[in-house]
């Protein structure tokens, strides 16, 4: 059994993929430094990055609509898609090294190529959908992306979204063959794997933290009771990292850093249907995205997509938003309410105000019946058959209620790290598409908190080795992003262009 550590240099809450890369970046950074995660339940990877709580697309904005609005002129701004486009290849250097140096064995045992689509239908999303190709494709982040209107071509790419689709209906899609599916779960274990096998990393499952507190000395004293009798004890750390999902924004606001005052979170929780049928799986080999509902969150843009999870391959759609007070799937029904706090009052008044078509969206996907769950997937899949699908519930996700003086709070969606003045603590919020960058909003953390070791004599070489394009702008920057996208699709076994 690990040696217990009492007074870790490093604690992380939460044993999810966030927790494990962070983990994982800062052990090759500086191996002597000693780390401890909390879990509050029995394994790593039980919520949102278990493979079935996600979607478990490599997001790299090559398909996801909600990433390229259309302006009032009818332009497309691909700015934001850029953006997590680059951020994705971060990742891909972390797991490149990481394969490279046998801390992942096998990259087929997390990650599997899967192209990328977009499909649209009807006259106006069509004439969206080929702005958007142009804007894009123009672009050396999106090189070998493919447009086309034509019936048969994407019958080529995808059969199952065409057959039995009315021929007068206009149908366009894009396709990028560089995509991939990633089962965050499966590479989660193999990271705390690798980190458990590493001197100075104590990791302690059924341990919840319940009180964060500041010592005289600047350190952290992180109290955890243990779930199976309820006893408590507590270690001094010198840096916490609160990765907890969820249960994220609660932890943030019990370390009463004032720069957490005015946070709230909104949940939003997820069905999926899913298709175990080979017969079926076998005829779509794609992630294939289309347009949101009005007024619904970027988390439920609806998508029919491939997934590789244990070696079965199965697929999935949905997700099909609805409303839970719980921040986590395993967590309580009074998660929403104990975070209501005199200082998020405004703000979370302000975002039910601001956000109604959102409220009424979401009371209407809850009060969805099965029919019409099932007529949404026949939108993609004219000719789905009822019983080879089943219902799964999807992870919980909580959106960022953020203050703001101007405007008292707002929604915020995506990710945020929020970090105390003195750097020794950071909590991360937000959802989608957390899991994708968790290398990135690793390397957010070093520079937000560790900027001092970030020097040539300290860690910055090191940080090289494991992300070769460091400070450089790949969306600026060509011929970085050709080199790195070429050095790293055969270590991965994905595909490049």
């Amino acid at each position: 059994m690990p040696t217990q550590i009492d007074t870790p240099d490093v604690v992380l809450i939460g044993a999810g993929i966030m927790s494990a890369t962070l983990g994982t970046v800062l052990k090759e950074l500086e191996p002597s430094l000693s780390i401890t995660m909390f879990e509050t339940l029995k394994d790593c990877a039980q919520e949102s990055s278990q493979a079935w709580n996600n979607a478990g697309t490599g997001h790299a904005a090559n398909c996801e609509l909600n990433y390229t609005p259309q302006r009032s002129d009818g332009s497309v701004d691909i700015s934001k898609a850029l953006t997590v486009n680059t951020e994705f290849d971060v990742s891909r250097q972390l797991w490149a090294h990481l394969v490279r140096k046998g801390a992942i064995p096998d990259p087929r045992a997390f990650i599997h190529p899967c192209p990328h689509m977009s499909f649209v239908w009807g006259q106006e999303n069509v004439d969206f959908l080929k702005t958007r190709y142009r804007e894009m494709s123009a672009h050396h982040c999106y090189k070998g992306m493919e447009y086309t209107e034509d019936r048969h071509q994407i019958a080529e790419w995808a059969p199952l979204i065409v057959e039995g689709r009315d021929e007068s209906q206009p149908i366009a899609a894009t396709r990028i063959i560089t995509g991939t599916d990633v089962d965050y779960g499966a590479l989660t274990h193999l990271l705390v794997g690798a980190l458990s096998r590493q001197p100075g990393f104590d990791l302690r499952y059924d341990s919840r933290v319940v009180a964060l507190d500041r010592e005289a000395g600047g350190r952290w004293r992180v109290t955890v009771e243990h779930t199976y009798d309820g006893t408590r004890q507590t270690v001094s750390a010198g840096f916490v990292f609160i990765g907890a999902g969820g249960a994220s924004i609660e932890l943030l606001q019990k370390s009463g850093i004032p720069e957490g005052h005015g946070y709230g979170g909104f949940p939003v929780s997820g069905i999926w249907l899913r298709c175990d049928d080979d017969a079926v799986s076998a005829r779509h080999h794609a992630k294939v995205y289309g347009k949101a509902a009005s007024g619904s969150p970027p988390m439920s843009v609806p998508h029919l997509d491939t997934r590789v999870i244990g070696g079965k391959t199965s697929l999935l759609f949905g997700p099909y938003a609805g409303f839970s007070s719980k921040f986590l799937k395993h967590g309580s029904l009074t998660d929403l309410f104990r975070s209501i706090r005199p200082d998020n009052i405004v703000p979370l008044l302000d975002v039910a105000r601001d956000n109604l078509q959102l409220t009424e969206y979401l009371i209407g996907q809850v009060l969805q019946s099965a029919s019409h769950q099932f007529a949404a997937l026949q939108q993609f899949f004219p000719r789905a058959t009822r019983n080879e699908w089943k219902e799964a519930v999807a992870g919980q996700r909580v959106q960022i209620i953020k203050p703001d003086k101007e405007r008292g709070g707002f929604l915020e969606f995506g990710t945020e790290l929020i970090p105390a003045a003195d750097k020794s603590l950071v909590a991360l919020l937000g959802a989608s598409p957390g899991a994708s960058t968790a290398a990135f909003i690793a390397t957010e953390v070093l520079k937000l908190c560790f900027a001092d070791r970030l020097t040539e004599d300290g860690w910055l070489p090191a940080v090289r080795r494991l992300f070769p394009t460091w400070s450089i702008d790949l969306t600026v920057d060509a011929d970085a992003c050709r080199r790195t996208r070429a050095d790293t699709a055969p270590v991965l076994e994905i595909a490049n262009i």
